[in-house]
């Protein structure tokens, strides 16, 4: 009997969970210390090429999920319409970057919740999150659905209510500590526009595109979503203008707002920020938004490496065993491997954190662009393959718009954010870790698995068409 995953997502599940894996600990915590380094504008030109750059990724996605709605579909997408080789290297990468980050999610995860419990050890917390998470993911897709819903949208209202207040002290009707009237918008360029240079801005960019990665999440949950051509373009449409609105919206907020005393935070600006308006308890209620944070992101990690897994396993390029759906329609196998790996990065991160974890961060920050990039790569290949078998543009549902500027300009622009990488020493290394695994998976399909796939491709059909891609 053939087993298939159970189509229970809506638009508004998808939404959440693509909000869930992109809205995480680096707007509420590492946003401060960007806008410190870099100056408050161009924090903001760098959100708003990321937000541009990830608009234009949803719109290839939309094209070629809509067309063809899959589970685990950038694997599907560069395995037929660039090389089996290349989505071998895709799935491993995006495994890999949701898989690593489970380690320092649990740590961080029994970091916060020590302090309101500092008795319990870090490691009876780890267990106890690993455990939320499993069970998330293990009962059904409804179920997981429906909690990455509920804590999505807290994320969703913490930063919108944090904008609401904000402006509202920007604006003076919220008192600020230390000003005498409304700020305005007077601080973001009170130190000069670029007061680090233009060279900060550039690496701002980097860090601003790896803040939106996540959103690609509903391609992931394609396959099992209920009337893909209708809810995949909604929740696409819906995800970029929450996350522009929310994403810039805040850090023009934290900017306008955020003393240069703050330049080296040890906790969240947004904190802070809500302390100097007098908001009670303001630490207590981050740091409970901030386990809902990274708790989220974990939910929505395990949910797509698992569903990686069963996609490389349905290929032939990892056992059946990982292939095999339960009842109801969850790859199991495929979940406890990921737990098990993200166990491993616990464990290395611990360890081996100069060595193993290390390079498995820096694949895993090299593998955001390099997934972004084969989704362009792949729509660019399948709409020409498209009208060449005689097809007429008419009948996509979805159509990429401004066709072939769209896919041209992710790839230029994730091109010049790789060789932009090999100018920040902090992050060189993922060019030095990253090129050679992805060469090495390459060569690795090349020799083990390239000849059973050309015997399958020869026999299937590429989405709806009938020629050989």
């Amino acid at each position: 009997m053939e087993q298939s995953f159970v189509r229970e997502m809506t638009s508004k599940h998808l939404v959440m969970l693509s909000l869930g894996g992109v809205i995480g600990t680096g707007i509420f915590l590492s946003s401060g210390y960007l806008i410190q380094t870099t100056g408050s504008i161009g924090t903001i030109i760098a959100y708003l090429i990321g937000a541009f750059l990830v608009t234009l990724v949803m719109m290839c996605l939309g094209e070629l999920s809509v067309h063809e709605p899959s589970t685990s579909s950038f694997h599907n997408y560069a395995s037929k319409y660039i090389h089996p080789g290349a989505g071998f290297v895709v799935a491993w990468l995006y495994w890999l970057t949701w898989t690593v980050a489970l380690g320092s999610q649990f740590i961080t995860l029994a970091i916060l919740s020590q302090r309101w419990f500092p008795g319990i050890p870090t490691w009876l917390w780890c267990i106890f999150f690993i455990g939320i998470i499993l069970l998330s993911n293990i009962i059904d897709v409804r179920w997981f659905s429906v909690s990455e819903f509920w804590m999505s949208l807290i994320k969703v209202l913490a930063l919108a209510i944090f904008l609401i207040l904000g402006l509202g002290g920007i604006f003076g009707f919220i008192p600020i500590q230390g000003n005498e009237s409304a700020p305005l918008f007077s601080h973001l360029t009170e130190n000069g526009w670029f007061p680090k240079g233009a060279g900060s801005v550039f690496l701002a960019i980097l860090s601003a595109n790896f803040a939106f990665s996540g959103a690609e999440l509903i391609g992931v949950a394609a396959g099992e979503t209920t009337n893909p051509k209708k809810n995949i373009p909604k929740a696409i449409l819906q995800t970029i203008v929450i996350l522009v609105v929310l994403f810039i919206g805040t850090i023009v907020v934290i900017g306008a707002l955020l003393p240069d005393s703050a330049a080296n935070l040890d906790e969240s600006p947004v904190t802070v920020i809500l302390n100097l308006m007098g908001i009670p308890y303001a630490a207590d209620i981050m740091n409970l938004v901030l386990i809902t944070v990274v708790l989220s992101g974990a939910n929505s990690g395990v949910y797509a490496a698992s569903r990686m897994l069963w996609s490389l396993a349905d290929a032939g390029t990892l056992p059946k065993r990982f292939a095999k759906l339960s009842k109801r329609g969850l790859p199991i196998y495929g979940l406890l491997l990921t737990i098990l790996g993200g166990l491993l990065s616990l464990f290395s991160s611990i360890y081996s954190a100069d060595t193993v974890y290390l390079a498995l961060v820096s694949i895993s920050a090299f593998a955001v662009v390099a997934v972004w990039l084969s989704i362009a790569w792949a729509q660019l290949n399948f709409r020409k393959h498209y009208l060449k078998s005689g097809h007429k543009l008419e009948e996509l549902d979805y159509q990429t718009p401004f066709y072939p500027i769209v896919p041209w300009l992710v790839i230029i622009l994730c091109s010049v954010s790789i060789i932009g990488i090999a100018f920040d020493p902090n992050q060189r290394i993922a060019l030095i870790i990253g090129i050679p695994f992805t060469i090495l998976c390459f060569f690795y399909y090349q020799l083990f698995f390239s000849k059973k796939a050309s015997v399958a491709l020869e026999n299937q059909e590429v989405g709806e068409l009938s020629d050989e891609f």
